[in-house]
């Protein structure tokens, strides 16, 4: 064990315990949500506020159309509070920090998302973009994703991973305006080769919509597509998860390009 982590676990006995906020985007009853509380428990006080309803692909919606309704429910026999929420992901920490909470949580995770979250599927990433929203109300993220869609997917095999990352960010600090993208690799804990940090692989979907017709005969589409990944760099997440690693990337939601600042103001308008 690494002398850092060694003094923030001495240290926890001898302060009050972290308080963090749990929430994902597949709803409160999906395993990834309750392995993540799992490992959670083992680090300190845990409140969850999670969609009572699976919000995949939500990314960073929020609701301002309809009404928002909390409830607090129990739904194993975990030490954790547990509030299941109508709205999106970024509902969930917005009332989970601004309602529910009496101080602000020392951490919020978010997932375990069953997929990956990994390069471009950021943007789309209901998950991320709850660990995004915490980030903007000056709280230290993670947002964790295993490379398995199935609803019955292993998580015992990357507990241990998510849990020495948890300890990091808590022991270490994340820099500010950044949270933490955290995909997983669907291999046994002995094959995965370590943790990698890492740039987004720069990648895309080609969008595909499969055209059906109902009975009545009005059509429908079924949206489908391909995942390209044309970068070749070995500094990918990309790279990293096809390599037997955990992908770390540091993620900031300053969508600035400044970069090209420069170069506008240049321009003649």
């Amino acid at each position: 064990m690494k002398p850092s982590l060694r003094i923030f676990i001495f240290q926890n006995f001898c302060m009050k315990k972290p308080l963090i906020l749990v929430t994902n985007d597949d709803g409160i009853s999906a395993p990834g949500l309750r392995n993540l509380i799992h490992v959670m428990n083992s680090i300190g006080d845990v409140v969850v506020v999670a969609p009572d309803s699976p919000q995949s692909g939500m990314g960073h919606a929020i609701t301002i159309n309809n009404t928002l309704r909390c409830s607090k429910v129990t739904i194993d026999d975990g030490p954790q509070t547990e509030y299941a929420c109508s709205g999106t992901p970024a509902d969930c920490v917005k009332m989970g920090v601004h309602e529910i909470l009496k101080r602000k949580p020392d951490l919020c995770v978010s997932g375990i998302n069953h997929g990956s979250n990994s390069s471009i599927n950021v943007i789309y990433s209901g998950t991320m973009s709850a660990a995004v929203e915490a980030g903007i109300e000056g709280i230290p993220a993670i947002g964790f994703s295993l490379l398995d869609y199935a609803w019955g997917a292993d998580f015992e095999e990357i507990k241990t991973f998510v849990k020495r990352i948890a300890l990091s960010a808590l022991t270490n600090g994340i820099p500010e305006g950044v949270v933490l993208n955290v995909n997983l690799p669907k291999l046994k804990e002995k094959d995965i080769k370590g943790i990698r940090i890492c740039r987004q692989a720069i990648a895309y979907w080609v969008e595909e919509f499969d055209k059906r017709a109902d009975p009545t005969g009005k059509e429908y589409y079924w949206l489908t597509g391909k995942f390209i990944n044309e970068d070749k760099g070995e500094d990918t997440d990309e790279w990293a998860l096809e390599n037997g690693y955990v992908s770390v990337v540091p993620v900031h939601f300053d969508m600035t390009a400044h970069h090209s600042i420069q170069k506008l103001n240049t321009w003649d308008f």
